[in-house]
């Protein structure tokens, strides 16, 4: 398996992986808006992806968001995206991904890479512990969706 820094010239097939990622999340199949998106951050550097390839097929990505924490006075990355094909799963392609994102970080000055999964998703949860993250119990957690949320004054 080879994990590695994914670039536009991986765009298509990682568009597929990323629309069956949202579908697990249960958003309608959109294979051009995937990949409209994934291009859109690509061209902007806003986004570091990577990916793990067997047998010539990505099988897997995780995509980080670089950020700030001006408590530390560091970049931070948020690893918002992490996803494994069903035809890859308990390979350890995901701890690989994981993997490789801290490395970089650690030669990057990162501070810190956060991340958030469902409160069911008990498999990624065993995952990211396993790996040394520590679920915050100091901290909550707020969103607030603009799609949907009336204004309110």
């Amino acid at each position: 398996m080879n994990i590695f820094k994914a670039g536009l010239e991986h765009l298509d097939q990682l568009a597929i992986l990323f629309d069956q990622y949202r579908q697990f999340y249960k958003c309608d199949p959109d294979i051009d808006a995937a990949r409209t998106w994934l291009q859109a951050r690509m061209n902007a550097g806003d986004n570091i992806i990577y990916a793990a390839e067997r047998g010539g097929e990505l099988v897997g990505f995780t995509q980080i968001y670089p950020s700030f924490c001006s408590i530390a006075l560091k970049p931070v990355y948020i690893l918002y995206d992490l996803y494994v094909a069903e035809n890859a799963r308990k390979e350890g392609v995901g701890a690989h991904l994981m993997n490789r994102a801290k490395e970089d970080a650690r030669k990057n000055g990162i501070a810190h890479i956060a991340l958030e999964t469902a409160t069911d998703n008990l498999p990624a949860q065993g995952l990211y512990e396993k790996l040394g993250y520590v679920r915050d119990g100091d901290y909550f957690t707020y969103h607030l969706d603009l799609t949907s949320a009336p204004h309110q004054d």
